[in-house]
């Protein structure tokens, strides 16, 4: 057994279900669950996490109705062709030694119908400002076929060969609406008190029992807070939590927030662990039932404390395994364990977007149905220029297919901008990245030189290998403001040394980047500073992901952060920086240092050399372009390297035996 996990690898049991260890695979919402592929991208996804150990996954929704769906992108259980695709899902999981539970979904007032669809659904006519629709209030009728779907859906998921049936009652969803004072507004059997309020969800509970037989494993998904001032409290919780004990429940998988929420739960500023207590508290309730602990549990060491140190049962770990898919078999093999740095770019931003999720640091997820990388029949001399993420993600594929990797890199340290990111508080995960890279290129023999820049004189250096891949990075873009030179005016790599900002820090930017100094130079743990951001824009930060934008400028208000947005004229002096607001009135803010983070160009001055070599190459991540630039494509393009330089040695080859042949 691995030193350090013994609480996370011993055996596990959900009602009969024997489960090989105790992190359970929680449910994603992956986008492409409606595919007409006939099961093959989805099949393919969970396969290849259970051959990386993963035990007991739980599927993404599956509505147990039309009205249900949370979207366009969601399967509906009715739809006997979906029903066919989850067939051949579980089949396939069956055949790799995996263990697959169906979570039963019907998203009420939160779902997103398509034009022409069902309108949604709840338990009263309250807006939701996520769906931006006003439901339909269930009548009695409504609410026995409701009751009657997800018992329905359970026998499927049986008849289909799922091993178990999550039953979705958290994150603000239907069964949620039909628990809480702000969502059931009723006065009849199904709404008025707490009890009345509980009707809904244990009556599907019990019919879900009934319709699967009492060997079948049930899991009840429910919020332990849901994070809303007027929502449901504490006493009512651990009442329902009885509840579903009493009504047949094997194990309760405890949830935190509602869509809703003001009150980050995922993000990278919510400390990993913050939410176990709430867990905690449920399985003080129920005794004996096991439960699952959820919410912002990343590392396998992080779900041994949660067990080692309280009455918990099981850990479930959602975006860890996008990450990292053999993310069990490489800690039982001591190797390298890539991390999810939740940065929710393209996994949580996506599926709020209907957009097929995948995830920055592990771009083959969405791909796992592609043939993986096969060793290169002919391995070649490659090299690598720029230990960024782009780099780093090329370097590893490479390596992969077996060719001979040299990465080169100016700095003295891997990592680019990632590197920099990582200092951001709630950021260190970024780091953690980098190192899994790292540890990954040397185990494969890959031969990393930093503080090597490679300039023109090096052509004939570069001239010596089969390829190139430039991977040079970016630079910051100039600004023409007046003062840009004098010496306390820091481009942004500078801002992230140790000691480099003073008491009063103006950064001139208004993207990510500036977003990252200012929570860097205002960081309560660091030196008290007064901290301003100026931006030409009207909103600070207007790229980052819908999930995370609002956490993180919350964050900065939180660290009394002066954000001036419209700012126009610029002008540094030693003094500070002036300016005309946006309504046009000159203002002042003084400045012991001032950072500009106004925007990047490409680092692309190799690529003339690497051309003038005659060597074939490949530009990827900022160094190709900065527009639209972000660390989900830049390691995307790392990725497609290797499959770049194959393409490019099959056309040579063709090339050659054309050339022999004339």
């Amino acid at each position: 057994m691995t030193t350090g996990l013994e609480h996370v690898l011993r055996p596990g049991r959900i009602g009969r279900l024997a489960l090989p260890h105790r992190v359970v695979t929680g449910a994603m919402h992956l986008g492409w669950e409606a595919r007409d592929d006939g099961g093959a991208a989805l099949a393919a996804f969970y396969v290849e996490r259970a051959r990386g150990g993963a035990g007991l996954m739980v599927t993404g929704g599956a509505a147990v109705s039309p009205e249900g769906a949370g979207g366009p992108g969601y399967g509906v259980l009715d739809d006997a062709r979906f029903r066919a695709r989850l067939r051949r899902v579980a089949a396939e999981v069956r055949a790799a030694g995996g263990l697959l539970a169906l979570q039963l979904f019907h998203a009420g007032r939160y779902a997103r119908p398509p034009a022409g669809g069902p309108h949604p659904v709840a338990p009263s006519a309250v807006y939701s400002a996520f769906s931006r629709h006003t439901p339909t209030a269930l009548d009695a009728a409504g609410i026995a076929r409701a009751v009657a779907d997800f018992a329905r859906g359970a026998a499927h998921a049986r008849d289909l060969g799922f091993a178990a049936v999550e039953i979705m009652g958290s994150e603000g969803y239907l069964l949620d609406q039909f628990l809480s004072p702000l969502t059931n507004l009723r006065d009849d059997e199904w709404g008025g008190d707490p009890q009345r309020r509980s009707r809904f969800p244990v009556a599907v509970l019990r019919a879900v029992r009934a319709a699967v037989g009492t060997d079948f494993p049930v899991i009840m998904r429910m919020t332990g807070d849901d994070l809303l001032a007027g929502g449901t409290t504490r006493d009512d919780v651990l009442a329902y939590a009885r509840a579903f004990a009493a009504a047949g429940a094997d194990a309760l998988n405890v949830g935190v927030g509602w869509h809703e929420s003001p009150v980050p739960t995922v993000q990278a500023v919510v400390p990993p662990g913050h939410w176990v207590p709430v867990a905690a508290a449920v399985k003080a309730a129920v005794g004996a039932l096991p439960v699952l602990a959820s919410n912002r549990i990343n590392r396998l060491s992080q779900a041994e404390a949660v067990l080692a140190g309280t009455p918990l049962d099981l850990v479930s770990m959602a975006r860890p395994f996008l990450a990292d898919p053999a993310l069990v078999a490489n800690a039982r093999a001591g190797r390298p364990v890539n991390v999810c740095v939740a940065c929710n770019q393209a996994c949580i931003d996506r599926s709020l977007a209907d957009e097929p999720v995948s995830c920055m640091v592990n771009p083959r997820v969405g791909r796992e149905h592609e043939p993986a990388a096969t060793p290169a029949a002919s391995p070649r001399r490659v090299a690598v220029v720029g230990a960024g993420p782009a780099g780093l993600k090329a370097a590893h594929g490479l390596a992969l297919a077996g060719h001979r990797v040299t990465v080169y890199e100016a700095d003295d340290e891997p990592g680019g901008q990632f590197r920099l990111a990582g200092r951001v508080p709630g950021k260190s995960d970024y780091l953690a990245a980098v190192g899994f890279l790292v540890a990954e290129l040397a185990r494969l023999d890959v031969a990393l030189h930093t503080g090597r820049r490679i300039t023109a004189a090096d052509r004939d250096l570069l001239g010596g290998y089969a390829g190139v891949v430039v991977a040079t990075g970016v630079l910051p873009r100039p600004v023409p403001i007046p003062g840009v030179d004098l010496p306390h005016v820091l481009g942004y790599p500078a801002a992230f040394a140790d000691g480099a900002l003073g008491e009063r820090v103006v950064v001139i930017g208004g993207g990510g980047v500036a977003v990252d100094v200012a929570h860097l130079a205002s960081d309560p743990a660091g030196p008290a500073r007064r901290v301003t951001v100026l931006h030409r824009g009207r909103r600070l930060g207007a790229r980052l992901g819908r999930s995370t934008r609002w956490a993180v400028l919350a964050e900065l208000r939180r660290q009394r952060v002066d954000v001036v947005p419209g700012v126009r004229d610029l002008r540094i002096s030693p003094a500070g920086v002036c300016f005309a607001d946006a309504e046009g009135r000159p203002r002042t803010v003084p400045a012991d240092t001032v950072v500009i983070a106004a925007g990047q160009v490409p680092d692309d001055g190799l690529v003339a050399t690497v051309r003038a070599a005659g060597v074939w190459h490949h530009v990827v991540g900022g160094a190709r372009d900065t527009a639209g630039l972000d660390a989900v494509r830049a390691f995307a393009e790392g990725a497609a390297a290797a499959e770049a330089f194959r393409r490019g040695q099959d056309r040579a080859g063709q090339l050659a035996g054309i050339e022999e042949r004339v």
